[in-house]
């Protein structure tokens, strides 16, 4: 029988990686819709937008055709994810234990802890940008240690202010941005605004490539914001209001940069192509911005917090985590940021950049994984019990099968890559085009469905999970 989800729920997350009961599940799925359209109207994806016809040279059309591309694709790939949560009650990371095996989990976990962590480091270098370009006497790196500080505070509260600040933001970022393009548009300042760049084929599928990934990089947490939501509640409900919500939002946010960036002159730093496009409601657009930054930041504080937690525990097993033990944490990620992001804060972007692709080829084969074991394989009937053992329960230490498709996920992928530390032949071949994410979507998702099934063992171990979800 399922308990009835409270009203209300206390404002501080007392949760960190174990199962959500019942008794403590509360929320709308509405709230996701909320979540990721507010959260993703920031700096960070109109900086990442922006590269489509800065460093990849479209014009606006055929930029905005590549970035409605890549976020409508990879956005069915996060909103899978998304509508995880309210099965499972569990943060995703820990999830994949049941996918992995307890040890096996242990490098998609670091990898996943790593990612957040650069985020996090680059959203703090954003928000101190945007704070010194409001008020000028305070210099960059004070602004980065304050916009840490304001998304550390929201992140060690957690859950439920999160989604409350972001519900809050939906409308105030919503219409901020819609001001804008008011403005923008019946300002423009450049003569080759529809004219400047063209169409590039590599161009183009780097374009939607960093699109897609700025979904898929939200695979390894975003059902961890779903997961209080009552076990019951429709898996289409989750997964159309998250999609929706995170499409929509980050669409406008990526052509909000490309738009800024051909309105003003060649050459200029985005958010400063923001502030001069945006004229006298420029100094209101930086500050939503910056209240933006500081808001979804919190999100990959937590995340990278709850990963790091996931990663101790494996061999503390006995540890249970508090509230207390994810406040620590945070601290201790915002300080190691902070000294990390005043120093790289003069080549953001070309940082940033370098992560994003890197991040392509070894996010794509866990999704893949995920996705097809949670849906195809599994049926969203896991064994919460096991993946809290110290030797995994049912799932063992290692999933052979698993670890496998991760494996040849990468390797798949090395041919068709392009970024700053190898350019596979292929992608050399194509003047550089990235395909690399696509191609270890399509060979990795029936590659470890037929690993797992063709797998006595684990079907064995499948059957024994059916048996205790029902239990």
């Amino acid at each position: 029988m399922v308990t009835a989800a409270p009203t209300s729920a206390p404002l501080i997350e007392k949760h960190t990686i174990g199962y959500v009961p019942p008794e403590d599940r509360h929320g709308k799925t509405r709230d996701l819709f909320t979540l990721w359209f507010g959260g993703n109207i920031a700096p960070l994806p109109i900086v990442t937008g922006a590269l489509g016809v800065q460093m990849f040279h479209l014009n606006l059309v055929w930029g905005i055709v590549a970035i409605l591309v890549g976020h409508l694709v990879g956005g069915v790939l996060m909103a899978l994810h998304s509508a995880q949560g309210p099965q499972m009650g569990i943060p995703q990371m820990i999830q994949s234990r049941a996918q992995f095996g307890s040890l096996g989990a242990l490098l998609v976990v670091l990898i996943a802890g790593v990612m957040y962590i650069g985020f996090f480091a680059s959203n703090i270098v954003l928000a101190g940008k945007s704070l010194h370009g409001v008020i000028d006497s305070v210099p960059v790196p004070v602004g980065i240690v304050i916009g840490a500080l304001g998304s550390g505070i929201i992140g060690i509260i957690g859950y439920r202010f999160i989604h409350v600040l972001n519900r809050i933001g939906t409308w105030v970022l919503g219409a901020g941005i819609v001001l804008g393009f008011g403005y923008i548009f019946t300002h423009v300042q450049t003569a080759d605004f529809l004219t400047r760049g063209g169409f590039n084929l590599s161009g183009w599928l780097a374009t939607v490539s960093l699109a897609a990934l700025w979904q898929i990089a939200f695979a390894p947490y975003v059902s961890d914001y779903s997961r209080y939501l009552p076990a019951n509640v429709p898996v289409a409900a989750t997964f159309w209001t998250t999609y929706l919500g995170t499409v929509l939002g980050s669409s406008l946010s990526f052509i909000f940069g490309a738009v800024a960036v051909l309105a003003t002159p060649v050459g200029m730093d985005t958010m400063d192509a923001v502030k001069l496009a945006t004229g006298s409601i420029g100094p209101l657009m930086l500050v939503l911005f910056l209240l933006s930054v500081i808001s979804h930041n919190a999100l990959n504080l937590y995340g990278a917090v709850l990963s790091l937690i996931t990663l101790v525990q494996t061999f503390a097993y006995r540890w249970i985590p508090t509230a207390r033990s994810r406040a620590v944490l945070s601290i201790i990620v915002l300080g190691a940021c902070c000294f990390a992001a005043v120093g790289a804060s003069a080549n953001f972007i070309g940082h940033f950049v370098d992560m994003v692709l890197v991040l392509l080829v070894v996010l794509v084969p866990w999704t893949a994984i995920n996705l097809i074991d949670f849906y195809a394989i599994h049926k969203g009937e896991y064994d919460i019990h096991s993946i809290f053992k110290v030797d995994g329960g049912i799932y063992g230490r290692y999933n052979p099968q698993a670890l496998l498709a991760y494996a040849i996920g990468i390797v798949v992928q090395i041919p068709f890559m392009n970024t700053p530390l190898y350019v596979g032949p292929i992608s050399e071949h194509i003047n550089g085009a990235d395909l690399s994410w696509l191609v270890g979507l399509l060979i990795i998702s029936p590659l470890y469905y037929w690993l797992a099934n063709r797998d006595s063992a684990y079907k064995r171990r499948l059957s024994s999970g059916k048996l205790a979800s029902a239990l």
